[in-house]
């Protein structure tokens, strides 16, 4: 079986962050054009004499703190994943911050109100954000929900495509084939079929949240494990740390190109650029020319 990505993976891969960016911008647009509609039909219904630019001024609002607020929540749920192994701990601090972003939405969206209001001669009654919170905090922590749901989906369905790498554990009767302690074949699992990962194949790891993502060929595959705990299990006259997020395989190095300030880049054999921090340089140099 081969384990490299599909074409059209491959390039979603290439320009995920700008993709991911452009998906929340575009589901948040499609969410405040739908209120604003509702909003107006609302006030048509119930006779109440409105300005035409009221309900665009108040969805609008709205989905500028959310576009601030969102970028927030998902730095919050990769410090506070609600994952199976860490949901009930985790939970509690995603109830807390539901609070923290709805005081925040609802402050920073009456003080813009406010200030349009103000640019057409009226007001709209800032003092009011405290009044309204219990009612706005209602539908602030449906929204928040919907985003760790979303986030959690995706990752759930990246990882299914991707294929996510797993250690081999001992074996259910006789000896292990190999160390369990240092491993030298991962399991990879991708669209429910398995194949095996020489550890010596692997260019670098990067940390990233609840994972370690191994680079191989060009493509990550996410390991469920903390730096720490993977950096023991790695043989050491192959890897070596090179920062608090990333180790490299000593054998992948192109070249060490120092920066101002101490720190420096390596470039990897397959173009790739991987930071060295000024903590870790010296051992790099050390054991790079040893």
């Amino acid at each position: 079986m081969s384990s490299g990505p599909s074409p059209l993976l491959q390039t979603y891969l290439r320009w995920r962050r700008p993709i991911e960016v452009a998906l929340w911008a575009a589901m948040l647009l499609a969410d405040m054009a739908l209120n604003m509609a509702v909003a107006t039909i609302d006030l048509q219904r119930t006779g109440r004499p409105f300005a035409q630019w009221e309900p665009i001024a108040w969805e609008a609002t709205s989905t500028a703190m959310w576009a601030v607020l969102i970028p927030a929540i998902l730095a919050f749920e990769r410090r506070f994943p609600l994952q199976l192994g860490t949901w009930r701990r985790n939970l509690p601090w995603h109830a807390a911050a539901s609070v923290v972003v709805s005081l925040v939405h609802v402050v920073g969206m009456f003080a813009l109100r406010e200030a349009i209001y103000a640019t057409q001669g009226e007001r709209y009654g800032f003092w009011r954000w405290w009044r309204e919170f219990p009612y706005e905090y209602l539908k602030d922590v449906r929204t928040y929900a919907l985003v760790l749901a979303v986030v959690g989906g995706y990752r759930l369905l990246l990882l299914r495509l991707q294929g996510e790498a797993r250690l081999l554990g001992a074996p259910d009767a006789g000896p292990p084939v190999e160390p369990i302690e240092r491993p030298e074949r991962f399991l990879v699992r991708k669209l429910g079929r398995e194949f095996l990962l020489p550890a010596n194949e692997i260019e670098w790891l990067q940390a990233q949240g609840n994972y370690v993502n191994l680079r191989v060929r060009g493509r990550d595959y996410p390991l469920r494990s903390t730096m720490a705990a993977i950096e023991t299990r790695l043989d050491a006259a192959r890897f070596v740390r090179v920062h608090r997020s990333y180790i490299v395989n000593l054998d992948c190095i192109g070249e060490i190109e120092p920066t101002d300030g101490g720190d420096a880049q390596i470039r990897m054999r397959d173009g790739g650029v991987v930071p060295c921090s000024r903590r870790f340089r010296e051992n790099l140099r050390s054991r790079a020319l040893g």
